[in-house]
């Protein structure tokens, strides 16, 4: 049942309609009810303009069933890191070595990357994530140095997050609260330079915390036009969430 007369919905509730999750909040700039699909969480989400029109929210997302399982059908199997073929890290193809050693990566000038000790026999997903972890997060903090060195600003202790919902966040230094950048450690898995857009992008907001012209105007500073890599996430994005 979608319509209840005595308990309202709450924003933020969670609906299952024959099996398919959906998510119901309130956006007071929507205009209308809406639906979208929320491609990190694997659910629907009903959107409102306010609370009073979260029934009419969850009832359009009961009339919209075919439509949401259609959608999330068509969403990519969690998966992995492993397998025969090599991995790409920032762009470099790792190959993985499941030798039973210690884990270990080995680079050398004139051959590919070398991950030893992911697995005995065959290759442990989860020793290969530790490794691409290390590796995003010695990258992260290498290239938030070089931004913050161009935008004058102290270069804040970086970490990374297992999200599925942003690529990165920022919190921008006030009093009592020292600064900070988190980024998801699955940009490891897209190119250098898309990566690297992820780290300006929030580098840059520990000068300007909005979207706002001078933002922009600070990330293009950093690193070029950035809508190439803002369509390289937008069309692949989805594929490195499905990691785990």
């Amino acid at each position: 049942m979608v319509n209840r007369l005595k308990t309202p919905y709450l924003d933020g509730e969670r609906l299952d309609l024959g099996g398919l999750p959906v998510r119901l909040t309130v956006n007071p700039r929507a205009r209308r009810v809406s639906l979208r699909i929320d491609r990190a969480r694997r659910e629907a989400v009903a959107i409102a303009p306010t609370p009073r029109r979260l029934a009419d929210a969850a009832a359009f997302a009961h009339s919209r069933r075919a439509w949401i399982r259609e959608r999330l059908a068509a969403l990519p199997a969690d998966r992995a890191l492993g397998g025969a073929e090599p991995l790409a890290v920032f762009g470099a193809p790792w190959r993985l070595i499941p030798d039973g050693r210690r884990p270990r990566l080995i680079a050398a000038a004139d051959a590919p990357p070398r991950l030893t000790g992911c697995g005995a026999g065959e290759v442990d997903g989860q020793l290969v994530a530790r490794a691409v972890k290390r590796e995003a997060l010695e990258v992260f903090a290498a290239q938030a140095e070089v931004h913050c060195r161009a935008l004058r600003v102290e270069t804040p202790p970086v970490s990374i997050m297992d999200a599925r919902t942003r690529w990165g966040s920022c919190t921008a230094a006030r009093p009592g609260r020292a600064a900070s950048i988190r980024l998801s450690w699955r940009l490891a898995l897209a190119p250098l330079a898309v990566a690297d857009y992820v780290v300006a992008h929030e580098c840059a907001h520990l000068i300007e915390a909005n979207h706002g012209p001078r933002f922009w105007a600070l990330v293009r500073r950093l690193v070029g036009d950035e809508t190439r890599h803002r369509a390289w996430l937008r069309a692949h994005g989805t594929g490195l969430h499905a990691y785990r």
